[in-house]
């Protein structure tokens, strides 16, 4: 089960890897404090889908039940779509929404495992910074979460034939401003893509709406975070400010305490990706005609959860306008 904030796989050609590496996998992306913390962890976790734990995961999913579930929760949690779920191995891409704390993830995971059990693994790809710790990464890796390498993705999509989400907006989207909730926008991401087309895995939109109403943030802080050498230090660009509990006004990526929100999910009928039998990576022009392909699926899917309800702040905003428009016009009618 996804467990952590899951980005999807770096922008970089996927190449053969070990079948069991001791490690994260050759040529990553890491920061600087990751590479020295992660220089002195004993094992390498988060490399291998095998090292999922489905008792671990269905335990974690029935003591998460009165939080994200159907009925009265903290998080109701509805999902539309599953019969657009193609056999195994697909890789399911989504928006990412809700800051630090991720509900996103953790709703669709606990959902997830609600409709199919241990019958249907759900890998996903996280951070590298939850795996800067021996603890965390263990407990991440036996619920199913990987590092984020192309490497990763390959061996769960083409050698195990399990389903992998991914978000490839990573931290960008889950901190993207309030005004953009309902705006798919990867950043220029396209790693999966890149890695559904050398897989020949079907791709799955998987659009959600509700976990941005648990805070309002007013930006995402990206020039301060540059500032701080954040890229360089912890692989992150944001710093962001942000309306949420307890902070009142919180500056930083702290995790914040979400009100009662509904989780919303939709997915879209599944894409087949290009083909392509070369070697190497596929070409750029493909890789970026499926990224938009499956942005503006997703897109669509967001929209329909956008038109179909509005969320408490919507509905302030809205009464705002109404009483503000009411007073206006009856000041003129005054005159």
């Amino acid at each position: 089960m996804p467990a952590a904030a899951a980005d999807a796989a770096p922008d970089a050609a996927p190449t053969a890897a070990p079948a069991r590496p001791g490690g994260p996998a050759a040529g990553a992306a890491r920061s600087r404090v990751l590479r020295w913390t992660q220089g002195r962890s004993p094992r390498g976790w988060g490399v291998d889908p095998a090292d999922i734990d489905l008792e671990l995961v269905q335990g974690l999913v029935e003591r998460l039940r009165p939080v994200f579930g159907p009925g009265r929760c903290w998080f109701p949690t509805t999902v539309r779509g599953w019969q657009h779920l193609p056999d195994r191995g697909a890789l399911l891409v989504a928006n990412h929404s809700g800051g630090t704390i991720i509900p996103d993830v953790w709703g669709f995971g606990a959902a997830w495992y609600r409709e199919h059990g241990g019958s249907r693994p759900l890998h996903a790809l996280g951070h590298e910074m939850i795996f800067a710790a021996e603890a965390s990464a263990r407990f991440v890796a036996q619920r199913g979460v990987l590092r984020a390498t192309p490497e990763a993705a390959q061996r769960v999509l083409a050698q195990a034939k399990r389903d992998l989400l991914v978000l490839p907006g990573g931290d960008l989207d889950t901190w993207r401003p309030w005004s953009a909730r309902y705006k798919v926008d990867f950043n220029g991401r396209k790693g999966y893509a890149r890695t559904a087309i050398v897989a020949q895995a079907p791709v799955v939109p998987v659009a959600h709406a509700g976990a941005h109403d648990t805070l309002i943030v007013l930006g995402d802080g990206r020039r301060l975070a540059r500032a701080l050498r954040f890229p360089q230090l912890f692989r992150a660009h944001i710093f962001p400010v942000h309306l949420s509990l307890p902070y009142g006004l919180g500056v930083g990526p702290w995790p914040h305490l979400p009100p009662p929100t509904p989780l919303r999910y939709r997915l879209g009928p599944a894409l087949t990706p290009p083909r392509w039998t070369g070697e190497g990576p596929p070409p750029p022009a493909m890789v970026e005609a499926f990224d938009a392909e499956v942005r503006a699926a997703l897109q669509a899917e967001l929209d329909v959860l956008r038109d179909e309800h509005e969320g408490l702040v919507d509905r302030i905003s809205h009464l705002a306008r109404r009483v503000g428009a009411r007073v206006v016009a009856e000041a003129q009618a005054a005159r």
